[in-house]
């Protein structure tokens, strides 16, 4: 993908759903070696605090560590090659469940790591509680931000969504109108939520929104590759000051092919001069 010149190396960030962590500890030490971001962002990590395989970040050279997790179920955590401080979290839609970590990077940068609300199979908030969890999570993050709007704020927000907004997002517009991660009503909360903070999209600020990208392929099909019926649920927005220093990005496909592989893939969006 496109990169432009610069004097000083830039800040690498990361995302990730790696759908527990400790299962798969092995590629995310893989990616880490290859690929370097200063920062990892993870969601689903699927582990209590006290199990959560440190010492292997640590010996892979990213030392600086906080999460949020809980048996079985969500958690989020950050790794870092870069000191960060700060760490805090918000309780998102009446909830405490652990979808949220945030942190501040050097440079200002306040760094926002989600894990939204998958919301099910059923399209309909009567009938689906985990559907109508997922729309409240949504409004409350656009309120919440909405709050906190400052044209001068350097913000990062990372992780999984669970929306993909752009017809371009999903393998088919058409056949995924009624499937929950693309429903119109997901899609217009999303839109919301990007506006009221005046999100950059910083993946779709170097890939067209004409081009069909994924971050996602489900374990149902029996060659994913083939195929390829994706759709883009982890995304990494910054804000204005943010997006003028957007210096690359990458969605890192192959990983989807690896053994014992998420069926989420890394993002990873690098800024000229942020920290």
């Amino acid at each position: 993908m496109a990169k432009t010149a610069a004097a000083h190396p830039p800040l690498r960030i990361a995302t990730w759903n790696i759908n527990s962590v400790r299962l798969r500890i092995a590629g995310v030490c893989r990616f880490l070696e290859r690929w370097r971001p200063d920062v990892l962002c993870l969601q689903e990590t699927k582990v209590q605090d006290a199990d959560f395989p440190a010492a292997a970040f640590v010996a892979a050279g990213y030392p600086h560590i906080t999460m949020r997790g809980e048996k079985s179920y969500n958690g989020v955590a950050i790794v870092s090659r870069i000191p960060f401080e700060g760490m805090r979290f918000e309780g998102w839609a009446g909830r405490t469940d652990c979808r949220h970590l945030t942190v501040d990077l050097p440079g200002g940068i306040e760094l926002h790591n989600f894990y939204v609300p998958a919301g099910g199979d059923i399209p309909d908030s009567a009938a689906n509680p985990k559907f109508a969890h997922k729309l409240d999570f949504l409004r409350h993050m656009t309120e919440w931000f909405a709050a906190k709007r400052d044209p001068a704020a350097r913000r990062i927000l990372v992780g999984d969504l669970n929306v993909a907004p752009l017809e371009s997002d999903v393998w088919s517009h058409k056949a995924l109108l009624k499937v929950v991660s693309h429903t119109p009503i997901e899609v217009e909360l999303m839109n919301g939520l990007m506006a009221a903070h005046d999100w950059v999209d910083a993946v779709r600020h170097f890939v067209p929104p004409t081009e069909k990208l994924y971050s996602w392929w489900s374990y149902r099909s029996p060659d994913w590759n083939a195929a390829d019926k994706g759709r883009r649920l982890d995304h990494i927005w910054v804000t204005p000051p943010l997006g003028k220093q957007l210096h690359g990005a990458e969605v890192v496909r192959e990983a989807r092919g690896w053994e014992t592989a998420s069926d989420h893939v890394p993002v990873i969006v690098s800024l000229h001069g942020a920290a």
